[in-house]
């Protein structure tokens, strides 16, 4: 029978423990998500944020700007951000407008305050494994990995489906860092159905709705869905839920899986930040 990982359940047991920890700094960490525009999603991503730091003591300083603010001005705006007294953590809300060099604007955020870890300079560090704050999303799925407890993940055929820069590289630093050797999978590789179809554990974050089925895995496989698209005005992930409710042992799914614990794990980079600086 398949059993559905509730990240919404491990998000609260994440939070509880930031909260302990937060409670212990003798001061109160600040945060913040960076806001250009009036997208309503991005706004509802930004506002969910803002609840969950403020649930576990951590400040939200409000910065959001205009959509035809210059890339200039907005580098501006996060030099001071960064300087901010007890600033722990500064990321930027995406998609920015068209008119801004997305680049320039996330390399402007201090590295050591780049908790969503998109800046060059704290990308580098994290892949060069010189950085304990790495990629909320790949480190979502490796928690959820260590929820199931399983002890011989050496033994087990681990496969990173996609090689994007949020969730398949670092998931892939992530596991080499353990000493494992996952296979990793995109749209290159040759063989992929033979690789999918023999993996104990598939970490998906290619962003293609319902691509993985029944059909293309072995029984009892474990499946972590962090790919996201849209889909009649929903949000699907990579797995098909239906076709592999039969196969699978466990899922992650999408929504309700990884990205609860995305958010969590971003919160905890905050943390880790400011238990650096206390």
């Amino acid at each position: 029978m398949m059993i559905i990982i509730d990240g919404k359940k491990i998000q609260e047991k994440i939070l509880t423990s930031v909260k302990k920890q937060v409670e212990q700094l003798g001061f109160q960490p600040v945060f913040t998500d960076v806001l250009v525009g009036k997208d309503p999603a991005s706004i509802q991503y930004m506002r969910m944020k803002e609840r969950m730091a403020e649930k576990v003591g951590i400040h939200f300083h409000n910065a959001s700007f205009p959509a035809n603010i210059s890339t200039e001005e907005l580098i501006e705006e996060i030099k001071k951000l960064n300087y901010l007294p007890n600033m722990c953590g500064i990321i930027v809300q995406l998609p920015l407008p068209e008119t801004i060099d997305k680049r320039l604007i996330l390399d402007s955020i201090d590295p050591e305050l780049d908790v969503d870890t998109l800046g060059l300079v704290a990308s580098t560090e994290f892949n060069n494994s010189k950085r304990d704050v790495g990629f909320p999303a790949a480190l979502a799925c490796m928690y959820i990995l260590d929820s199931l407890q399983m002890m011989d993940l050496v033994n087990k055929n681990i496969v990173v489906l996609g090689q994007g820069e949020l969730v398949g590289k670092p998931m892939a630093t992530l596991l080499q860092l353990r000493r494992l050797h996952p296979s990793i999978v995109d749209s290159e590789t040759k063989d992929r159905r033979k690789i999918l179809k023999e993996a104990d554990i598939i970490i998906s974050g290619i962003g293609r709705g319902k691509f993985i089925t029944g059909d293309m895995l072995k029984k009892g496989v474990i499946l972590i869905d962090a790919g996201t698209s849209e889909s009649n005005g929903g949000i699907v992930g990579d797995v098909d839920l239906e076709s592999v409710k039969d196969v699978a042992s466990f899922v992650a799914p999408v929504p309700g899986g990884v990205g609860p614990v995305t958010v969590a794990m971003l919160l905890n980079n905050v943390l880790k930040v400011a238990q650096k600086i206390k």
